[in-house]
């Protein structure tokens, strides 16, 4: 089994064209009668990724998961893992793993039991089981608890012995079905580090199913979000935030501002574009080129703005409104401003100052400001 990979803060296979992914999905689609469940993905995956496929209930991440691990054939298309086509091949014979949500743990077998039985099943020598389950203990810091059964152990303890079965058999991936959902928020958070770090230390591909944003952002060295069957977008979770490529993306990926405009000149990096709900041009750096009258969605987040009595200064893009609400969360507050249009606009800003100190309260009017360079320009 692997172990310390140094190259993990600059690992990125991905961007290496010559590069051979771990696996491999070339226009996979499966249906269920009338309905198409995942449409048409093509998608690398390489080794060593912490790959996230995130997307709202029903959009066929799951389907798609149960595809890499055997348990649906494609309809169309082909799995390769590792260089093989395995899309015809059982599920016992991939060089596969899935740990599921619920643990599926043998409740009368120990700890030392359920993380040995692959490796019984496998007619290993018992002094073998031994140090492997042992090694495997201590890699999910579970060792003081060898001889306890399932019902003794808290639900991030279940979870860590899940997975130290999972990486028994030493599988070149392991795949995730929601694997933090049983586990509350703090522990949630806490096993999120725990998780990478172990996946990190292994060196195992890990694909993981979630509809979690946060989970998939924490954890994941790539993303691709799935919407309607399809691939939407894949990328870092930097890109995948800051850089959307459509609508659907920036919106479902945190929070959005978007305004309707239409292009009014684009060109050597920078796009005006007039937006009649604010009554006045945005300007956004935008690379590339569109033409005039191309309609456009201007995205801006939340934490990207500032919310201020002055007039911005020249050079600032900008909105007026009045302050509807106020949402304080101790370290940060979330202010909602409509808009003359109506449009609600949320603006999130730290907290600096003690409470008292605030100075913008309900039915202020205010300006809202950002730079040109933290908007997007999107066109789908």
């Amino acid at each position: 089994m692997a172990q310390d990979n140094p190259q993990r803060k600059v690992f990125a296979p991905w961007n290496d064209a010559a590069a051979t992914p771990m696996i491999r999905i070339e226009g996979v689609t499966k249906r269920f009668g009338d309905f198409t469940a995942v449409d048409n993905v093509s998608l690398d995956i390489h080794k060593g990724e912490f790959f996230s496929l995130l997307g709202a209930s029903g959009c066929g991440k799951t389907t798609l998961l149960r595809m890499l691990a055997g348990f649906e054939t494609p309809t169309e298309g082909r799995i390769f893992i590792d260089g093989a086509d395995v899309s015809l091949v059982p599920p016992y014979e991939r060089p596969v793993n899935m740990m599921f949500q619920s643990y599926a743990l043998f409740p009368h077998m120990s700890v030392e039991q359920n993380v040995g039985f692959g490796l019984r099943q496998d007619g290993l020598a018992k002094a073998v089981i031994k140090d492997k389950v042992a090694a495997l203990l201590d890699l999910v810091q579970m060792s003081q608890f060898a001889g306890r059964k399932p019902h003794q152990l808290s639900g991030g303890q279940r979870q860590r012995v899940a997975l130290a079965r999972s990486l028994a058999k030493e599988p070149k991936v392991l795949l995730l079905d929601e694997p933090l959902g049983a586990l509350d928020k703090k522990l949630r958070e806490k096993t999120q580090l725990e998780l990478v770090n172990i996946q990190d230390r292994v060196g195992i591909t890990f694909v993981m199913v979630t509809h979690d944003q946060d989970e998939a952002m924490t954890m994941s060295s790539r993303i691709g979000i799935m919407n309607a069957g399809a691939i939407t977008q894949v990328g870092t979770p930097v890109e995948i935030y800051e850089y959307p490529t459509s609508r659907y993306v920036a919106d479902f990926i945190g929070a959005a501002n978007m305004f309707d405009a239409t292009v009014k000149t684009c060109a050597d990096g920078r796009l005006v574009a007039a937006c009649p709900e604010l009554r006045h041009d945005l300007v956004v750096q935008h690379e590339g080129t569109l033409a005039a009258g191309s309609p456009v969605t201007i995205i801006v987040r939340p934490e990207k703005m500032v919310v201020q009595r002055e007039k911005p200064a020249d050079g600032m893009d900008w909105a007026s409104g009045t302050i509807a609400d106020i949402a304080y969360l101790g370290d940060v507050s979330t202010y909602h401003i409509r808009l003359a249009s109506g449009h609600v606009v949320q603006v999130l800003q730290t907290n600096l100052r003690h409470t008292g100190e605030q100075k913008l309260t309900w039915e202020d009017e205010v300006f809202l400001v950002w730079h040109p360079a933290n908007a997007l320009a999107l066109t789908r």
